[in-house]
């Protein structure tokens, strides 16, 4: 994937076309990723007993005081390895509607980060 094409940014939350303080944004920038978790003392991870053989399985942020035991702490490295042989992108909210920093995030198919970016351009346009 290209540089430039690396962030798809900024979806809108707001009917009205403004962005409100908890919209999502969608990113495949490892440095961009790997800053939002670390301000939220978010760590690599996968998922125990979800991978085969050689495969660490699903992927996933831990969180200080999460309720996930079963996830096993990777290396940045490992995670972003994964993330890019699967062809994923990150989905991500920085604040909350209360402005304060969100925790949320989701692991998309960049395919469909893509088709989600390209309906709200349409969408916005009114075509």
């Amino acid at each position: 994937m290209a540089k430039a094409s690396k962030t798809m940014k900024k979806s809108q939350s707001s009917r009205t076309g403004t962005r409100s303080k908890a919209a999502s944004q969608t990113t495949t920038d490892h440095e961009e990723i790997r800053q939002w978790a670390e301000a939220r003392q978010g760590r690599p991870a996968c998922v125990k007993g979800t991978g085969g053989r050689g495969d660490m399985g699903v992927l996933r942020i831990d969180f200080p005081g999460g309720e996930e035991r079963k996830l096993q702490s990777v290396s940045w490295d490992e995670w972003f390895e994964k993330f890019d042989e699967n062809g994923l992108a990150f989905l991500y909210q920085d604040k909350t509607a209360g402005g304060k920093p969100s925790r949320f995030n989701k692991l998309v198919s960049r395919e469909t980060a893509e088709e989600s970016k390209g309906a709200k351009t349409r969408k916005a346009g009114g075509h």
